[in-house]
């Protein structure tokens, strides 16, 4: 089939340079970050993938190859490129979104064992049809979809020690941040025992904002922080204001303040209705985008 302008995927892999962008996917609008750890000289080890569908559907994915093992970026990258390809075949209606995101991470998760070299990634993603969405996880990259106002509507948790430590009751959030064990990941692309955690299908309502992102994020803002910065705004202030906020945790530690430099990326999303509810000039569009 020939394809219009707007099926084109947007894919960063190894990008050294600060990349962002901001895009019109499915029925909404994403921005994209992307940025290697402040004073790496390695490859960065994120990568990000918009991946249009049609009109209505389309993935968004953040896969942060694992530190510390060889080929953490090509996990990273082949678990994105893997996507892309399964997307051709929605598009075509041979399958259906869950089923082809699921036979992609499969897909990847077969190719990193066969390399034989321990390369790993974790990776978050997220479905769009329509107003709805759901999330799928392997690992610790984190998605959250939170209302205008605040309300954490949704949190996965990480598949770490420190993670189901946190679910249980047995840490909070703030002692997390800063626990010893916080990067041990028992579950990732690349491991024979690798599985997919697939949430709950979520209806977006007006000015929810959803959010896909790396470590980089996380080891450095908490997340009552990094709801206060995505809830409101434009996307792009919205982009420009968390990519900055992390960076300045990175390099300039504030003390009781969590600070690890990292590779960084992230994806915030959010439906047209907010669009749509900008242009009425109505006063919940006003107070939403101030």
């Amino acid at each position: 089939m020939t394809k219009r302008p707007d099926d084109e995927h947007s894919l960063f892999c190894r990008t050294n340079e600060s990349a962002s962008r901001i895009v019109g996917i499915a029925s909404g609008t994403a921005g994209l970050f992307s940025a290697r750890s402040p004073h790496k000289l390695s490859d960065n080890e994120d990568a990000v993938a918009l991946i249009p569908v049609d009109r209505g559907r389309g993935i968004l994915a953040v896969a942060d190859g694992v530190g510390g093992r060889p080929g953490g970026a090509v996990a990273a990258e082949m678990v994105l490129h893997s996507l892309v390809d399964e997307a051709d075949k929605i598009r075509d209606d041979r399958i259906t979104l869950q089923a082809g995101i699921m036979e992609a991470i499969e897909l990847a998760n077969d190719g990193i064992l066969r390399m034989g070299i321990g390369a790993a990634t974790t990776l978050a993603v997220v479905e769009i049809d329509g107003p709805r969405v759901r999330p799928y996880h392997v690992g610790d990259s984190m998605i959250l979809v939170a209302g205008r106002l605040g309300k954490l509507r949704h949190q996965t948790v990480p598949h770490s020690p420190v993670g189901y430590a946190v679910e249980a009751g047995l840490l909070d959030e703030r002692e997390a941040i800063h626990h010893e064990d916080r990067h041990v990941v028992s579950n990732v692309v690349g491991s024979p025992n690798m599985r997919v955690e697939v949430g709950s299908i979520i209806e977006l309502k007006a000015w929810d904002t959803v959010l896909l992102a790396s470590d980089g994020i996380f080891d450095n803002l908490h997340v009552a922080e990094v709801v206060e910065l995505i809830r409101k705004g434009p996307i792009p202030r919205v982009v420009e204001e968390l990519s900055a906020a992390a960076r300045r945790r990175m390099e300039t530690p504030e003390p009781g303040h969590p600070s690890k430099p990292d590779d960084t990326t992230f994806i915030v999303y959010r439906g047209r209705a907010a669009g749509r509810l900008r242009r009425s000039g109505s006063a919940v569009s006003a107070a939403a985008g101030a």
